[in-house]
């Protein structure tokens, strides 16, 4: 049987042609959009495709928002960082100006506190600063940035605001040597504000005083106040040395009695170096010996 004649079965005829079919869809489209625009009709049917969409929707959207949120993440992440290092900064500056601020606070009350005691004692005063402490291990002395260019004489008291801290014991042309009261070799004479009991305060080399030679029934107490007495000639007469810490009755013949001084003897850093009222009096002079008699 020859093929040449042979004709496809009735199932696979192609239909109409596809620029037909194009155009019965185009306008099965429109009068679908009309009826639509018109009528309504396909709401129900769009809410609920949406609705059936939405999970695909979001989860099409899932790696752009994940993307987004991340670079939103670090950039906030270091955005964050920068403003903490910052804050630090800033609270580390504040915390310097802070503490010059109290130190400069400190001053002021030290300064005028200095001020007061200069208009107490009423005699030339010297404002000077403590430089550091004096570089011998075995004693208690500092030294103070006033020397003789500003009148500082061997001898002067050193008063902080509170009380005596000490007496110059060296000068120099532009620095001098102050011995703290609680040196070894340091002694102030000394009595007692509320019933004139005089005596001597001696430093102890450890940070306290020890008032000596006062006989174990003296009527003195702890808290009486300790000021000066004048009689040396060099300190004058009423300043604040120390108070009364403790006294034992039953050491020796002579009571032991322990004292605090008054002043910041080891904190102070501004002082007066105290001038004196009057010139102390001249030694006494030795008695002439007496001519022999003629023979």
């Amino acid at each position: 049987m020859s093929l040449v004649g042979h004709q496809p079965p009735p199932i696979f005829k192609r239909g109409p042609a596809p620029l037909a079919r194009l155009m019965l869809l185009v306008c099965v489209c429109l009068a679908l959009l009309v009826a639509d625009l018109k009528f309504r009709y396909l709401e129900v049917l769009r809410q609920g495709l949406s609705v059936a969409t939405y999970p695909l929707q979001m989860a099409a959207a899932k790696p752009a928002d994940f993307v987004r949120n991340a670079s939103h993440y670090f950039a906030t992440l270091i955005q964050v960082q920068l403003d903490n290092a910052d804050l630090r900064r800033q609270q580390l500056g504040s915390g310097e100006r802070l503490l010059r601020f109290e130190q400069l606070e400190q001053e002021n009350q030290q300064l005028r506190g200095l001020l007061e005691m200069s208009q107490r004692v009423g005699v030339r005063s010297v404002a000077a600063e403590i430089l550091y402490n004096a570089p011998d291990p075995f004693s208690r002395k500092v030294i103070l940035d006033r020397g003789a260019q500003e009148g500082v004489e061997p001898g002067l008291a050193v008063v902080d605001a509170k009380g005596v801290i000490g007496q110059v014991t060296r000068v120099y042309p532009i620095q001098s040597e102050v011995t703290l009261l609680t040196d070894r070799n340091q002694a102030i004479p000394v009595q007692v504000l509320r019933n004139g009991l005089r005596g001597v305060l001696f430093g102890s080399g450890q940070g306290r005083l020890e008032l000596r030679f006062v006989i174990a029934s003296a009527d003195i107490q702890p808290g009486d106040r300790l000021v000066t007495s004048g009689l040396d000639g060099v300190f004058l007469p009423g300043l604040p040395v120390a108070e009364v810490a403790a006294v034992d009755r039953e050491a020796e013949a002579f009571a032991r009695i322990v004292c605090e001084p008054l002043a910041g003897i080891e904190r102070s850093v501004q002082v007066l170096v105290l001038g004196r009222a009057e010139l102390p009096p001249p030694l006494p002079q030795a008695a002439p010996a007496e001519k022999a008699e003629a023979p």
